[in-house]
């Protein structure tokens, strides 16, 4: 079987150890039934370590033909004639994108195929995706600039090799007549070496000198025995304080009014208000929220209601403009249901316009993957379990049911 380097760029390199075999291709049929069988197919993916299916997909997709992999059989056809040239550039082209690494050139990469994969596991392979053509871009760029840095140095050092040259054939009086600065330096160690041989050190032995010892770590102790009872009796006030009365018990923190009149809920949403003003930047949001007396639903529910303050109509466009925001407080899957949460009430409290953008306002976070298919349907379920007749669920219900028939179509 003749071999050949895998890319087209190592054609010419005698020693390079990535082989791959050439292209064999066959037509068959006449007609409407012509095809194209690329008989070697099941080897040539061997050696770029995909499955023959995504190659031959590729083919399809380029050439907008139908395309098919027999697994039993290992047959790769692709409706119409297609010469073997082609057919081996669109080749070439697959494995620059999805074979050879971006930094090395290198076909070292691997893809193996699933079985299945949830929705989740899609969005981790785009997210990679994106990841790995970002990486891709950067080395380019650090190539670039270690290219400009080379030729600095080679010039600098041109440079430099001709003043010394310039130097060592006139040089100054001063230069013949200073030591070498070896010397100086030898000198000035041996000086400091005999200035340390003069000292003498030794301990106190005398009475006095003990008892005055023994007086300071009595100090030091005592000093730190007051210091712990300090703490102690502080933590014992501190505890005793917020220890709440059983009336105060019986009234939520939500609705708690404090000293201006305003309810717990109210005074989180101006707080939150006060440092979005100021610009906190969303990579510090979520240390700022922690930090906010209130259970973690509490604040994400005021979070979402100050951040959304003062929009009529154009929620999910607000949304889309905010998503790093609300990116950065649903890390995970109770703080994505956090939110979502904060939607309903928010959707609840507000105008009608927001009840009804709130199916564009989710597939805006669906999209920017702020939400994971999975956690909207459990709280979509879990919210018609307990209220079937809310609006709200029949605004989100069509929504629910794309993403369900999306990913009965996709597997």
């Amino acid at each position: 079987m003749a071999l050949q380097n895998i890319g087209a760029g190592n054609s010419d390199d005698a020693f390079y150890r990535y082989k791959m075999p050439r292209m064999i291709t066959k037509i068959e049929g006449r007609g409407n039934g012509i095809k194209t069988n690329v008989v070697n197919m099941v080897d040539i993916a061997k050696a770029l370590a995909r499955p023959p299916s995504y190659t031959t997909k590729y083919f399809g997709n380029e050439l907008g033909a139908q395309s098919k992999f027999d697994e039993k059989t290992g047959t790769a056809l692709v409706n119409g004639a297609h010469e073997t040239p082609k057919l081996a550039g669109l080749l070439e082209n697959f494995i620059k994108k999805y074979v050879q690494c971006y930094g090395c050139r290198n076909p070292e990469t691997e893809n193996p195929p699933e079985a299945k994969k949830s929705s989740k596991d899609k969005k981790a392979m785009r997210r990679a995706e994106k990841e790995r053509l970002k990486e891709g871009e950067a080395a380019d760029e650090e190539l670039k600039n270690l290219k400009k840095e080379t030729k600095k140095k080679v010039s600098s050092k041109d440079a430099s090799t001709k003043t010394s040259s310039k130097k060592k054939h006139g040089g100054s009086d001063e230069d013949r007549a200073s030591p070498p600065r070896n010397h100086v330096n030898v000198k000035e160690e041996e000086d400091e070496k005999d200035d340390d041989d003069d000292v003498q050190w030794q301990t106190d032995t005398s009475l006095e000198a003990a008892q005055q010892r023994i007086q300071e770590q009595l100090n030091a102790a005592t000093a730190e025995m007051v210091m712990l009872s300090t703490v102690e009796s502080e933590k014992k006030s501190k505890a005793a304080t917020q220890t709440p009365s059983p009336k105060a018990a019986s009234v939520t923190p939500e609705n708690s009014k404090t000293e201006n009149g305003e309810t717990n809920h109210e005074r989180l949403v101006r707080e939150v208000k006060t440092n979005l003003k100021k610009g906190v930047t969303s990579s510090k949001l979520q240390s700022f929220l922690g930090s906010l007396s209130g259970s973690p639903r509490e604040v994400i529910t005021a979070f979402y209601e100050a951040l959304l303050d003062g929009v009529e109509k154009g929620f999910a466009k607000e949304v889309i403009k905010k998503k790093s925001y609300l990116a950065a407080v649903a890390q995970d899957e109770e703080s994505q249901l956090r939110l979502l949460r904060a939607i309903e009430e928010f959707c609840g409290k507000s105008n009608a316009v927001a009840l009804k953008e709130v199916a564009l306002v989710l597939k805006a976070l669906y999209d920017a993957d702020v939400l994971e298919e999975e956690y909207i349907v459990q709280w979509y379920n879990n919210g018609v379990a307990a209220n079937k007749d809310s609006k709200i669920w029949k605004n989100v219900k069509p929504f629910v049911e794309w993403l369900q028939s999306a990913e009965s179509e996709s597997e």
